[in-house]
């Protein structure tokens, strides 16, 4: 609960996945990938209730084993690879309607970004608890080596920039615009603006930076091994980004 209003974590799990097989409970340093999510918002000051939806007995096992709550499973035709977050949210408050009825935010946290920890879901709720002007905020990672300036398409076996226009001298990291990406580690919003606008990306969402090395998610093998790196090395990392 942050400022007498109450928090719910949806950390959504299906069993199906075209990538990696049974994604959401590979093994990354001794723990199921669902842990990290279950664990992150546990370790939250704010977070009251930590829900999982999945379609899967099996995951759902998993997923009490490490604290989370399961009140129901999920039916198939909302566990495809084409189903919306939006639909599995919508689905989540319906079912939960009278039990969330005086729950104020809800903070949705995919177990493909295991990075994410309970001091970032703090900060993500504080800051937009203390906004007037804004109901929703997403993570946004800062672009680095593949910034729009350095991106160029292939024409008729050509290279041409992607701006349309070859620079007229060498870009300089330092001289570009700042961008950003969504990240996909944090989702926030007021339930009553999701229920409305049944999104976190509009034009009352604000940004919540993260460090580039925690915008790493996981979708295939290669992503599992970065991420296990940057675990091993985490302590380093959190130095140079302080």
């Amino acid at each position: 609960m942050i400022n007498k209003k109450k928090v719910v974590a949806l950390i959504p799990a299906r069993s199906g996945s075209k990538g990696l097989k049974n994604k959401n409970i590979l093994n990354l340093r001794g723990n199921p990938l669902i842990h990290y999510p279950i664990t992150a918002a546990k370790n939250s000051l704010y977070v009251d209730r930590v829900i999982v939806s999945t379609d899967s007995e099996k995951i759902a096992g998993i997923a009490k084993s490490h604290g989370a709550e399961v009140p129901f499973l999920r039916p198939l035709n909302l566990a495809s690879d084409t189903t919306l977050s939006s639909e599995v949210i919508v689905h989540m408050l319906d079912a939960m309607d009278t039990e969330l009825a005086d729950f104020e935010y809800l903070i949705l946290l995919e177990p493909t970004s295991p990075l994410t920890t309970g001091n970032d879901i703090d900060e993500a709720l504080i800051k937009l608890d203390s906004s007037n002007k804004f109901t929703a905020l997403t993570s946004v990672a800062k672009i680095e080596s593949n910034h729009p300036e350095y991106c160029l398409s292939i024409d008729d076996n050509k290279i041409q920039p992607y701006k349309g226009k070859f620079p007229d001298k060498a870009i300089r990291r330092q001289e570009i615009e700042d961008l950003y990406f969504l990240d996909g580690s944090i989702y926030l919003s007021k339930i009553k603006d999701f229920i409305k606008t049944k999104s976190f990306y509009h034009e009352k969402t604000l940004p919540f930076i993260v460090p580039y090395w925690k915008s790493f998610e996981i979708d295939t093998y290669l992503d599992l091994i970065c991420i296990e790196a940057i675990m091993n090395n985490i302590n380093e990392l959190q130095v140079k980004n302080d």
